[in-house]
């Protein structure tokens, strides 16, 4: 290392405020150091869970939060309970390390107050010698190992026991708030790209004064040039094979070559909108039956379409609530608010930009996402 992070306060009692890096150089290194492994049970206390009786649930917020299962799969502290309730049975302290035991088992959170634990969950309280943003960490990167522990038949769980013979490298408290503080600000580049990245949708501001066309009046519907494959008939090859949400597989041949929209003709995702409804996709594809196939005359005209679909509810073109389905016909006649090409063409840009952000801060995400396992495989030696 060639860098030390030093209080200002220790830099000022040397009274000269001399910044020569080694002179204040005592922090510990972790390159080649191997840490003694310990078991949790050394140095934590662990309390399996217990669920109160039905009767002192509420969802009123009366008594204690009450978590009978893991509640947040991405965050580091828990978020909403399940319920409240006004038994007592077993309680995690603020910054307990809460642990998922059975159906998943291994997945971690903090508990950010006092809570009450189902049986879903253990809670692993660190004792002097460990940092619980150290715990978290160490635990958060190596469910694998917890999993290992897993006995049920019907379904994966571990107990109080297993826990406990969980084994992770313990370096000194100190060591354990230097990696903590470095893997902290790994994991804040991290949540503050996830914000940009869940939040982001892109948006036209519709004018009134634009003129409205129909679908079928602006594009030209190849549907009729779609074949379906059945996945036992499919040859496997380079080129995509799309569906109602995007790639299905990969086939030997294709049967469109151009700059397409493709917009999903049924599929529950017409109603949840959970992935975009209209894609554009270039180049040598085959379709199924499964999304209809669009070709415009100019590209900027098929991107505008594409996001104007994506941003509008669609639910009254819909028929069918088991098996939602979009059909040629309404789809054709979907009106379709259309500006000047070239305010198409300045729209179009501008989200394009906005998107080439977005996906620099997925690609942030992974970067630090990696990193943050690298300095974990560091402390265990890997």
């Amino acid at each position: 290392k060639i860098a030390n992070l030093v209080p200002i306060e220790k830099i000022s009692k040397s009274g000269d405020y001399n910044l020569s890096g080694d002179r204040y150089k005592e922090t510990i290194g972790l390159v080649n150091q191997t840490w003694p492994m310990v078991e949790l049970g050394e140095v934590t206390e662990i309390i399996s869970g217990q669920s109160p009786d039905g009767n002192f649930y509420n969802d009123n917020g009366e008594g204690i939060p009450f978590y009978q299962g893991k509640s947040d799969y991405g965050a580091m502290f828990l978020d909403k309970p399940t319920k409240w309730t006004t038994q007592i049975t077993k309680i995690a302290e603020v910054n307990d390390i809460v642990m998922s035991v059975r159906a998943p088992v291994g997945p971690v959170n903090i508990a950010p107050i006092r809570i009450c634990i189902g049986r879903g969950l253990a809670a692993i309280r660190p004792k002097d010698k460990m940092s619980y943003l150290y715990l978290y960490y160490m635990l958060r990167e190596t469910e694998h190992n917890i999993k290992a522990f897993s006995n049920g038949s019907t379904f994966e769980s571990v107990n109080r026991t297993h826990i406990s013979q969980l084994k992770i490298p313990l370096p000194p408290l100190e060591v354990q708030q230097e990696i903590v503080l470095q893997l902290d600000n790994y994991q804040k580049i991290i949540d503050g790209a996830k914000q940009v990245v869940d939040n982001y949708k892109p948006e036209i501001k519709i004018d009134p004064g634009w003129e409205e066309f129909k679908l079928k009046d602006i594009s030209e519907n190849l549907d009729s040039k779609r074949k379906p494959v059945t996945k036992s008939d499919r040859t496997k090859g380079i080129f995509p094979y799309y569906g109602a949400s995007g790639i299905v597989d990969y086939v030997e041949d294709y049967i469109f070559d151009d700059n397409l929209l493709l917009i999903s003709e049924d599929g529950a995702n017409l109603l949840a909108r959970v992935t975009p409804i209209a894609f554009s996709v270039s180049g040598k594809v085959w379709v199924n039956n499964h999304a209809h196939v669009l070709k415009f005359k100019c590209f900027e005209t098929q991107k505008f379409v594409e996001l104007y679909l994506n941003q509008i509810n669609l639910e009254i073109y819909i028929t069918g609530s088991a098996q939602p389905k979009l059909n040629q016909d309404t789809m054709n006649n979907i009106k379709i608010p259309l500006p000047p090409l070239d305010i198409q063409k300045q729209i179009v840009s501008r989200i394009e930009e906005e998107q080439q952000l977005v996906d620099a801060n997925k690609k942030l995400i992974e970067l630090y996402q990696g990193k943050i396992k690298e300095k974990i495989d560091e402390v265990w030696g890997e």
